[in-house]
């Protein structure tokens, strides 16, 4: 893989996703104003996918790993996402307790595919653990503060990302992956799943209710969600892997909190309790271990 350093445009590619993804917390919480969680997550892969289909030739790969993909990242990972932020949790602290997907892929590989991790990225997930618990014990059930239940919904969707990452991991080794293919035709699968579960939820009249009543906020989250932080952020992210090694270009996603908590602390005006904020600075730093620690200590496994 080459060894360049990143271009200019490929730091304006890495910093436009840090802030796409950033913001998207901020962005989930004002469609959930309007929309249940389950009829966002529906309405969110109609845009990333309908629009996109009589134009992007499906992938060369398995319908398995398209399937397989769309109910992990699409159900999984963003049902819980909506639902836990929908029942307390607190955007910023979502942009934190996402990320902790590393730490579950690195497990999970090394696990169920036998991939080998070296020691401090072991020691990169204990202190993120740590960190994790100091979030999670300073929960409370008041007005902007981070509910238990909401933590919960959101650990269960970073776990759900990770399962997600490595059906991609298998399908770039099977056949001719296309990120932006891939994704267009990934996201056809929550679509029915997706709207199932808001009928059976929120009741087919509620559902029809809230599409009678579509507003521009509305618009505003579901687009932002399809096109943005789905289809435009995935796609840039996984060229600059594509093009450089992933210990390069890994560490931008150490600033996607930054720009959550700093967005959610704007925006929304939310407040971070203090252990709350010793609780992120040991995720960040152990996510900072586990991408960076290789170049520290070359010589640990």
């Amino acid at each position: 893989m080459n060894a360049t350093p990143l271009s200019t445009g490929d730091l304006l590619r890495a910093f436009a996703v840090i802030v796409i993804w950033g913001l998207n917390f901020v962005v989930m919480k004002l469609g959930l104003q309007t929309l249940s969680p389950m009829l966002l997550g529906a309405l969110r892969y109609v845009v990333a996918s309908l629009p996109f289909l009589l134009f992007v030739p499906r992938p060369a790969l398995p319908w398995r790993f398209l399937v397989a993909y769309g109910l992990a990242q699409g159900v999984g990972q963003f049902g819980l996402l909506f639902l836990g932020l929908h029942w307390g949790m607190t955007a910023g602290m979502a942009s934190v307790v996402m990320q902790t997907q590393a730490f579950f892929t690195l497990l999970m590989a090394a696990t169920l595919l036998g991939e080998p991790a070296r020691r401090s990225q072991w020691l990169g997930l204990g202190i993120a653990f740590a960190g994790l618990l100091l979030i999670a014990g300073s929960h409370g059930e008041g007005a902007q503060q981070m509910t238990l239940i909401g933590f919960v919904l959101t650990a269960g969707a970073a776990f759900m990302w990770a399962v997600s990452n490595l059906v991609v991991r298998r399908a770039t080794q099977t056949g001719s992956y296309e990120p932006f293919a891939f994704i267009v035709w990934s996201s056809l699968v929550p679509i029915l799943p997706f709207f199932a579960l808001a009928a059976w939820v929120d009741g087919p009249q509620a559902v029809g209710s809230q599409l009678a009543g579509f507003d521009g906020k509305a618009a505003f989250a579901v687009l932002y969600l399809g096109l943005l932080a789905t289809l435009l952020a995935y796609t840039l992210w996984t060229r600059l892997l594509q093009r450089h090694p992933a210990g390069r270009v890994t560490p931008f996603s150490l600033l996607v909190p930054v720009v959550g908590l700093l967005a959610a602390t704007y925006f929304l005006g939310e407040r971070v309790a203090p252990w709350q904020w010793v609780g992120t600075a040991a995720v960040l730093t152990g996510m900072g271990v586990n991408q960076l620690g290789g170049r520290w200590g070359r010589g640990g496994r």
